[in-house]
C-alpha cells in the first residue's frame, strides 16, 4: 500500500501586522513517517509547528487532518473547526517544546504534570481492577517507565530533574493520551549532547513501538540524517527543497541547504541509530 497522509498543510500564510513571516507554505506527513522540517533560526519553523496545532491562527490557508480511527474516514480542516470540535481532536495531536525547563510548570508536581491530559479532556486511563485513581496512578507509572523514568519521580517536581529528564517528562506527557502526531520543536536543542542523543534514541524507540507520526523541527541536518524519512528545508518562511533524507542531506540541490549542510559540523561518535 502506498503511503498516505496524516496531515496536508496546505498554502500557510502567517502576518504579524505587516510583517510576512510564512509565504505560502504546503506540505504533508505521512502516517508513521518522521518529516524533518530544518532551516536557520528565523527561518519560520516553530510558527509552522504552532499554526498547525492552532497556537496561533494563520492569515489564510488550511491544514487538513485525515482521520482513519472513525468507522466513515474523514478529513477535517483544522483551521475550519470550532473550539470544541478543536479540542476533540486535539489529543490526537501533541508537542514537545524545546525548553525543558520553560515547559513545566514549576509548582506542579510530574503526578500533577502526567495527569492534566486526562483531566483537561476528560479522558479515562485504561481501565484496570481498581478505582479511576488507582487506574490512572497505573498509567502514570507506564509512562514514566516508556520514557526511561522511575515511578518515584511522580511525587516529586521539575528544579529535582536535570534537563534531560525534564525533556523526557515532557515527552511523557505528550504521548499520555497516544496520539497519532506528534510535533517536536527543536526537542534537544537546549541538552548536550549526549542527553540529546539518549532523547533521540527515545524518540525512535516510542515510534517504533506506536506508530507515531512526526514532525522533527531542527537546524541540525546530522540529527536530520538520523532520524527523518523526509525533510523539507525552510528560508525566509518558504518550503524552497523537500526530499528523502538521502536526497537532501547527500545530494541538496539548493545552494542553501548546501550552505546548511556546510555550516553544521558532525555530531561526534554516539550510539544514535538511523531510522530505515
Amino acid at each position: 500500500m502506498p503511503p498516505t497522509p496524516l496531515l496536508e498543510a496546505r498554502e500557510l500564510v502567517k502576518d504579524f501586522g505587516s510583517t510576512h513571516v510564512i509565504h505560502g507554505v504546503s506540505f504533508d506527513i505521512m502516517r508513521g513517517e518522521t518529516l524533518g522540517l530544518v532551516g536557520e533560526s528565523g527561518s519560520g519553523k516553530s510558527t509552522i509547528a504552532r499554526l498547525l496545532l492552532r497556537l496561533i491562527e494563520p492569515t489564510s490557508g488550511s491544514v487538513l487532518f485525515h482521520d482513519a480511527a472513525e468507522s466513515t474516514p474523514r478529513t477535517y480542516d483544522l483551521l475550519q473547526l470550532n473550539l470544541r470540535e478543536m479540542r476533540r481532536l486535539r489529543r490526537r495531536l501533541s508537542i514537545v517544546f524545546q525548553d525543558p525547563y520553560a515547559a513545566l510548570n514549576p509548582r506542579m508536581s510530574v503526578r500533577q504534570i502526567l495527569s492534566e491530559p486526562f483531566v483537561i479532556h476528560h479522558e479515562q486511563p485504561p481501565q484496570g481492577s481498581g478505582s479511576y485513581a488507582r487506574n490512572l496512578d497505573t498509567r502514570l507509572h507506564e509512562l514514566l517507565v516508556e520514557v526511561g523514568l522511575d515511578a518515584s519521580a511522580l511525587r516529586r517536581y521539575p528544579h529535582e530533574f536535570s534537563g534531560g529528564q525534564r525533556q523526557r517528562i515532557n515527552i511523557a506527557r505528550a504521548i499520555a493520551l497516544r496520539p497519532e502526531l506528534l510535533v517536536l520543536d527543536e526537542p534537544v536543542t537546549a541538552l548536550d549532547v549526549s542527553v540529546g542523543a539518549q532523547v533521540i534514541n527515545l524518540l525512535s524507540d516510542l515510534q517504533q513501538r506506536y506508530g507515531l507520526t512526526y514532525l522533527f523541527i531542527s537546524h541540525s541536518m546530522p540529527l536530520v540524517r538520523y532520524l527523518c524519512h523526509r525533510v523539507a528545508v525552510m528560508q525566509h518562511g518558504r518550503i524552497v527543497e523537500t526530499g528523502t533524507w538521502s536526497e537532501v542531506c547527500d545530494h541538496p540541490r539548493e545552494p542553501y541547504t548546501q550552505q546548511l549542510l556546510a555550516a553544521t559540523p558532525e555530531l561526534p561518535a554516539l550510539d544514535l541509530t538511523r531510522t530505515s
